[in-house]
């Protein structure tokens, strides 16, 4: 068991509040609930006591928890004393804590640090704890809790025990190939189930632009000439006055955004200035900040006055467009049935018109590109990295470029030391484990 003493810190939330939750982890932490709650309490078990200081003064009245290690969330014996929320009650509770022998504030983060130092979560599980407590949106939430669940890390680990056993299969047929235990050729075998994992791999690293959905946001930035209404269909959208309205051009000149819940999904709605020839120098800013945001859109809502319509010439990027009719409510029934042959959409924020049907729309598109929230998918950078390298050690292994068993054995190597390095776990002594169980060798 990994330790440094022994930390405390509140680990509810912002004070006051109803109850606020100090836990304590480390070797000290046995003494610290004898001192404090006035003697030791039974494992598991929530027991009201009265808090003292050392001198006796009380400092309140609550529940104290002891969780005996390694059956606890950092492996060490941990402690968590439930007060009332108050901000005064808590600093007192803290710095009589930290005030013993032994015992300090704990780091951003320390915590979970010692659990995945005490084997208790690994890296990416530890990532996925993180992306629990910021969880805002209900897709957020179940994607963190199934890969803190360890549904992701098995994915990894079960790659690389199939890695360890193809280089095991692979050097055994090497250097015992005249050992009765040891089969024949086992290559073919070996290098069909590794160029299998190559696809699994590459489909898997497909999926990051998902897992970026539902972790960062799917990105929708409006877009349109001066007075096309992009400013009111943002607080529409908002349903608060976020942006400036009126019927000057290029009243908005910077990027505002504001972040929607839509069927559960994080959406970031972005407003732009209003793309035209010849603006001013500010305005002009204004413009490239709008075209520059484009690029990296999901979605752009092209907004156009139906009485109107602007020409913004080409727009700056590829990305999927609606092509959003606004101030329906200015034409007759006639002229808007014959406007919407033009649009995907048309609208009236004034009255409401579509408005909601566009958000069905936007959400339609976000839950399309997010995919099933129950897929496995890689929810950090450094995971696709690692899992790229992985892969190119993969296909210099299968490409026949690499000549001998022994530097394909070597690419195998160095792929599970890839994906190894994704949830903290690398041991080259598992291998080795894999020949002596499986060829006898040495009987």
């Amino acid at each position: 068991m990994i330790s440094g003493g022994s930390i405390v810190a509140l680990s509810s939330g912002r004070l006051p509040a109803g109850v606020g939750v100090i836990r304590i982890s480390g070797p000290q932490t046995r003494f610290v609930v004898e001192t404090i709650a006035g003697g030791m309490v039974k494992d598991r078990s929530a027991v009201l006591r009265r808090f003292r200081a050392p001198d006796g003064t009380v400092l309140d009245t609550g529940l104290v928890v002891f969780f005996r290690g390694p059956a606890s969330f950092t492996g060490e014996d941990v402690a968590e004393f439930h007060v009332h929320g108050g901000r005064a009650v808590v600093a007192k509770m803290l710095e009589t804590i930290a005030g013993l022998d032994g015992v300090r504030h704990a780091e951003p983060g320390e915590f979970t640090r010692r659990a995945f130092l005490n084997g208790k979560v690994d890296l990416v599980e530890t990532e996925a704890l993180a992306d629990l407590v910021n969880a805002e949106t209900e897709a957020q939430r179940r994607f963190a809790v199934q890969n803190a669940e360890g549904v992701q890390s098995e994915l990894y680990l079960g790659w690389r025990r199939r890695l360890i056993h193809a280089r095991a299969m692979i050097e055994a047929e090497i250097d015992f190939a005249d050992e009765d235990d040891v089969p024949g050729s086992v290559s073919d075998t070996v290098w069909s189930d590794v160029r299998t994992m190559i696809g699994e791999i590459d489909r898997h690293i497909a999926g990051f632009r998902a897992a970026e959905i539902i972790r960062d946001g799917f990105e929708v930035v409006i877009l349109g000439a001066p007075n096309a209404g992009k400013s009111s269909l943002f607080n529409a959208l908002a349903r608060r006055d976020a942006a400036i309205v009126t019927d000057e051009p290029g009243t908005t000149r910077d990027l505002l955004e504001v972040t929607l819940d839509l069927q559960g999904l994080r959406v970031r709605l972005t407003d732009t200035a209003g793309l035209r020839d010849a603006p001013g120098k500010v305005e002009a800013i204004g413009i490239e900040k709008a075209r520059a945001k484009a690029h990296g859109a999901d979605l752009l809502l092209l907004l156009q006055d139906v009485t109107n319509p602007g020409d913004i010439r080409s727009l700056p990027t590829a990305a999927p467009t609606l092509r959003v009719g606004t101030k329906r409510d200015l034409l007759e029934d006639r002229a808007a049935s014959g406007a919407m042959e033009d649009y995907n959409l048309v609208i009236s924020v004034k009255n409401g018109t579509g408005v909601e049907r566009l958000l069905a729309e936007i959400g339609r598109r976000a839950a399309e590109a997010a995919g099933s929230v129950g897929d496995v998918l890689p929810s950090r950078l450094r995971h696709v990295e690692l899992l790229g390298a992985a892969n190119r050690h993969l296909l210099r292994a299968t490409d026949g470029q690499t000549v001998g068993q022994e530097l394909r054995a070597e690419e195998l190597r160095l792929a599970a030391d890839r994906l190894g390095r994704i949830v903290g776990a690398i041991d080259v002594e598992e291998m080795l484990d894999v020949i002596f169980s499986q060829f006898c060798i040495g009987k």
